[in-house]
């Protein structure tokens, strides 16, 4: 299965989309790199530490270029605003959400792109989350991977 079809239905599983937005919101974390390390221990894929290095340049390359500056967009459309008629700051904030989409896919397909071949049988998922987590970021928000590995789809 590819890593955006097996994205899609990880998001859809019950309380991924959320342990993943706390994740994102709370620790700092790029959820297209975890989801990326938990789809390879699915797929008996296991990156070594240079695979893991260059998924972690290529999340950040995306997210500090594209992702965060839109999201930050998307955000500041959210309140209502005075002088701003509601209708159109929504129909702006939702053509910003729908470009911020995009590129999280285009991610995907990068990192996807980056994986190493599948060595051998699924593996559980919270190791790679952490190891991801840990190239990432210097914290590593181990009771919000719990919660992740413990909703994502075997």
């Amino acid at each position: 299965m590819s890593l955006r079809d097996w994205s899609l239905k990880a998001w859809a599983a019950d309380g991924v989309a959320d342990a993943c937005l706390e994740l994102q919101d709370s620790a700092g974390q790029n959820i297209p790199l975890l989801l990326w390390a938990a789809w390879c221990a699915t797929e008996g894929r296991t990156p070594d530490e240079d695979a893991l290095e260059a998924a972690a340049d290529t999340a950040r390359a995306w997210q500090e270029t594209a992702i965060a500056p839109l999201r930050a967009v998307r955000r500041a459309l959210k309140p209502r605003a005075p002088d701003l008629d509601d209708a159109d700051r929504e129909a702006v904030r939702a053509q910003v959400k729908a470009v911020e989409l995009e590129a999280e896919r285009r991610l995907l397909a990068a990192l996807e792109v980056i994986a190493p071949p599948p060595t051998g049988p699924a593996q559980a998922s919270l190791a790679a989350l952490v190891a991801a987590a840990r190239i990432w970021s210097p914290m590593t928000p181990r009771a919000g991977l719990v919660r992740l590995a413990e909703r994502l789809p075997a």
